[in-house]
């Protein structure tokens, strides 16, 4: 599946749903907000919003620091 993310292509071949592409981006328990196709997601739709290719994603997760 070819995704454009944050503004990179990327080729993610195991990700059918939001959920798979987190996972496959070790971001799945990032508290990351997923905006789809200028839309934003809840993250209770994840496992069921699936993707199609040359979808345009964001993906924001917060970093703590100090």
């Amino acid at each position: 599946m070819k995704l454009f993310i944050n503004g990179n292509h990327l080729d993610l071949e195991g990700a059918e749903t939001v959920e798979d592409m987190l996972l496959e981006l070790k971001l799945a328990n990032k508290g990351a907000i997923v905006e789809l196709n200028q839309e934003i997601l809840d993250k209770s739709a994840h496992a069921q919003t699936r993707l199609s290719n040359g979808d345009k994603v964001e993906i924001v997760h917060f970093v703590g620091g100090g």
